[in-house]
């Protein structure tokens, strides 16, 4: 437990979780926010839905990548980064992609930079974005149905970056080659 909070495996889930808990132990291996989330039935089920959703987007697995670790840096959730950095790997995403986000320094191309940017004012602004920032995301090449994916996608992260701060919870063994500081953060720690 952190905070308070029970790390359930399959002998303490709630009878409610369990189907779905079981589920993700046999399809993803063992993973600390699931141990955390499936003490609520509907939030474990509703951020499984909100993953499959996005997964499922018109977004391409560089952009999906840009959109999660945006969110994630920007949250500064030290469990997602290092998972999604994993995840982004076994998506076959260019570690230049996943270096760039982590460390919040440009990306490889005008597009995903455009992304980065727009999904940050979305996170930033609570999704009050100026008509001109709207406007340059779509001659950047993106639509309108891109922006209302990026809503996914960061209802998604809120779910995970929000539970992943109040549970403190730690970083499964899987991801610890990737853990991850905020670059401002390990500017002020030196």
């Amino acid at each position: 437990m952190t905070n308070g909070f029970a790390h359930h495996d399959l002998d303490t889930v709630p009878e409610a979780s369990r189907p779905l808990f079981k589920h993700l132990l046999e399809t993803t291996g063992r993973n600390g926010f699931y141990a955390v989330l499936a003490e609520s039935p509907q939030a474990l089920e509703a951020y499984t839905r909100l993953h499959e959703l996005f997964s499922a987007t018109t977004l391409n697995n560089d952009e999906k990548t840009v959109v999660w670790q945006t969110i994630n840096v920007e949250n500064e959730c030290t469990f997602c980064v290092p998972a999604h950095t994993f995840m982004a790997r076994m998506m076959g995403v260019d570690d230049a992609i996943s270096t760039a986000l982590r460390d919040e320094t440009p990306l490889p191309t005008v597009r995903l930079e455009a992304l980065r940017t727009f999904t940050l004012l979305v996170v930033r602004n609570r999704g009050f974005v100026e008509d001109e920032d709207v406007s340059a995301f779509l001659a950047a090449g993106f639509t309108h149905k891109s922006i209302l994916e990026i809503i996914v996608g960061t209802a998604q992260k809120t779910i995970s970056n929000y539970v992943n701060h109040l549970a403190k919870t730690p970083s499964d063994e899987k991801y610890q080659q990737f853990a991850w500081t905020k670059a401002n953060k390990r500017d002020t720690d030196l």
